[in-house]
């Protein structure tokens, strides 16, 4: 409804998300990775199921995607990223805070999470750097780059790096970051909305979505909130994973794609009108999926 009554700037969304992405989250990173025992950021069945089904899921969507169209080797690397690199950051906080209340150890899961993924975002961005460019871009060089560049990866670095050395922030210090931080979760779903809001304002057909895009955005999805999840589900229980970090685990893996691929895609023009419809329609259908995951998983 603001989107559509202009009652703030049409940036508004890209101010909102720019705070988020470089000021409030790399705060709420930092200060609960900082205030987590180490043992229970460190836990490598979880982060090895979580990182594996993401990587598991990405080659299946970009072999298929090939398949389908061997020469669009970009249009395959955002079919893949759309598929796997989920909200973690903006959604994810937020829901294990309100699925596990109090419980640190859900935030932690949440904030590796959010780290993991901005791993396979950085392996894409390589991807259509690499295809993008007339010389040869050096692929270390270019992930390496996204990943010291990236706040989320540096908030992150930061927060183990203090707890793994047992450093007590001061507590008015402590104090600000938290207060800072906590203001992400409300500025990013508000941001959300402003996007998906914008979602169609690349579409030039009168018709609001054709068959080829329905299909693409379908099986995206289907890959996205329901394969990923499972997969994560599977690989973390042959693990002998914690169950209360499956649970989290696997309701993180079955968030809906974040709008930074939205993003994404517009700066390299590829796939913009699909991943902008396949975020709306997985965000919708994650209002069903997600209740019954959590029934099913926390009873």
């Amino acid at each position: 409804m603001v989107q559509k009554t202009k009652l703030l700037p049409f940036e508004t969304d890209q101010v909102l998300n720019q705070y988020v992405y470089y000021i409030a989250f790399p705060a709420i990173m930092l200060i609960t990775l900082a205030q987590t025992p180490i043992s229970d950021i460190l836990h490598w069945g979880y982060i090895a199921g979580f990182s594996a089904a993401m990587l598991i899921s990405y080659a299946i969507t970009f072999v298929v995607s090939l398949l389908v169209s061997p020469a669009k080797k970009a249009v395959a690397t955002m079919r893949a990223l759309n598929a796997t690199f989920g909200n973690t950051a903006f959604i994810g906080m937020p829901l294990m805070a309100i699925l596990f209340p109090g419980n640190q150890v859900a935030l932690a899961a949440a904030a590796i999470a959010s780290l993991l993924s901005v791993l396979i975002f950085a392996v894409a961005l390589v991807s259509l750097e690499v295809l993008g460019s007339n010389n040869q871009t050096s692929a270390i060089k270019v992930i390496a780059l996204a990943l010291i560049r990236n706040p989320i990866v540096v908030g992150s670095f930061v927060g183990i790096s203090l707890s793994a050395m047992t450093v007590t922030l001061p507590e008015s210090l402590a104090l600000i970051i938290k207060q800072l931080g906590l203001t992400s979760s409300p500025c990013a779903l508000f941001a959300i909305g402003m996007v998906l809001a914008k979602s169609g304002q690349h579409q030039t057909s009168k018709q609001l979505i054709n068959y080829q895009q329905l299909s693409d955005i379908s099986a995206i999805n289907m890959i996205k909130l329901f394969i990923q999840p499972f997969i994560t589900f599977l690989l973390m229980t042959s693990l002998e994973v914690d169950s209360q970090l499956i649970s989290m685990g696997v309701m993180l893996a079955a968030l809906p794609t974040a709008a930074s691929v939205y993003l994404l895609a517009q700066r390299y023009h590829t796939q913009v009108i699909t991943s902008a419809q396949g975020i709306l329609l997985g965000t919708l259908v994650t209002f069903i999926s997600l209740p019954l995951l959590e029934v099913f998983l926390l009873g």
